[in-house]
């Protein structure tokens, strides 16, 4: 039969119809390239101050794993002549880590170029008492300036804690909040074991700026001693150049100002420490300043005892200790942390575990625009 249904066709003008072929497979969609995130810290090659470990770099590594942006650490000087061809969607610049002759060329580039440029401060760069205070310690008139010159001119500004929000509208300038948190594995767990014979060691530690809060300490360790009778000593790390008779000191090794490299100096020598503290003096500097030192001696196991200032606001409800300014009401602090001690390590390190930990948080997504 099939030759005779051939020639039928051929007679009637029609060819056998072809088996149906299948429709080609749509072109797969382009992959979208995620935008490309820049970070201007101080610093390079991973070694950076510990501002910038602690509210940049970290942050800039959780968000490159999530996959919502690429990274990249932005040289500045290149980046503002146009010899870093980059095209960059957000620029985050902290502190004054872009030079100030620099800044106008790269925000005429960001303009002509349209990339959002998001400021990153962590302190009190703008009343007049906070400004005179970091003029002492370490920042000359141009690194001020360029603080101010980068917030001012910004899309978006990213700062620490609320009181710091306030300063800045203080001065017309709108900010969102991304609270301080500890790096995932830079920290240990559970609690100190200081030995239990001879002097109890409380520790200090912090920048050039905290000279003034040490000497509030000064009263509060003059003679005195824990309920056993042991001797209670302050041990400072940093805080001042200065030395006395009053407090001893530990050096930092060679290369431990490194910020991962001075965490694991610290937790190296965890065990020597009975508590941490934290003095503040009542002044606008102090009071925008965050409760980094309560979450980082939570993760190194030490009890925290602080100024009770604006800074160290709640801590008491995770296993804090707040002292007002009176000596006795610090020496009652720090024998009630001697005493608590596991017990209020363990709540504070559930809180900042569970909290304070530096993840691809949405409201720094939001700040950069992503």
């Amino acid at each position: 039969m099939a030759p005779f249904r051939s020639t039928v066709a051929r007679l009637l003008g029609r060819s056998t119809p072809s088996p149906t072929a299948d429709p080609a497979p749509p072109a797969p969609s382009p992959v979208p390239v995620p935008p490309l995130v820049g970070f201007v810290v101080h610093g390079a090659g991973g070694v950076h101050p510990a501002s910038a470990h602690i509210r940049v770099t970290g942050r800039m590594s959780a968000l490159a794993v999530s996959g919502a942006a690429r990274v990249a650490q932005v040289d500045p000087l290149r980046w503002a002549d146009g010899s870093d061809t980059a095209q960059i969607d957000v620029l985050l610049v902290q502190r004054d880590a872009f030079p100030l002759a620099s800044l106008d060329a790269a925000l005429e580039r960001a303009r002509r170029e349209g990339t959002r440029i998001v400021a990153e401060v962590d302190d009190d760069f703008f009343s007049q008492e906070a400004r005179a205070r970091l003029a002492r310690a370490e920042y000359d008139p141009d690194r001020l300036a360029a603080v101010e010159r980068v917030v001012r001119a910004a899309d978006a500004v990213v700062t620490s804690t609320e009181p710091l929000r306030a300063v800045l509208a203080a001065v017309g300038v709108d900010a969102v909040v991304v609270p301080n948190a500890v790096q995932p594995g830079m920290w240990g767990d559970g609690p100190s074991h200081p030995d239990p014979a001879g002097p109890r060691r409380v520790l200090y530690m912090g920048s050039a700026t905290h000279g003034d809060d040490l000497a509030l300490l000064r009263p509060v360790f003059d003679g005195l001693v824990d309920d056993a009778g042991r001797p209670v000593r302050l041990e400072v790390v940093g805080v001042t150049a200065g030395d006395a008779t009053w407090f001893d000191r530990l050096a930092l090794p060679e290369g431990a100002t490194h910020y991962p490299d001075f965490v694991a100096f610290l937790r190296a020598h965890a065990d020597r420490w009975s508590a941490g503290v934290a003095p503040l003096t009542g002044d606008r500097f102090n009071d925008a300043k965050s409760d980094l030192k309560f979450l980082e001696y939570a993760m190194l196991g030490l009890p925290f005892v602080g100024s009770d200032r604006p800074s160290y606001a709640g801590v008491d409800a995770h296993g804090g200790l707040l002292a007002s300014d009176d000596p006795a009401s610090w020496r009652d602090s720090l024998l009630t942390a001697f005493r608590e001690a596991d017990e209020r390590v363990a709540r504070a390190q559930a809180y900042v575990r569970a909290e304070r930990v530096v993840t691809d948080e949405r409201d720094w997504r939001a700040a950069l625009g992503l």
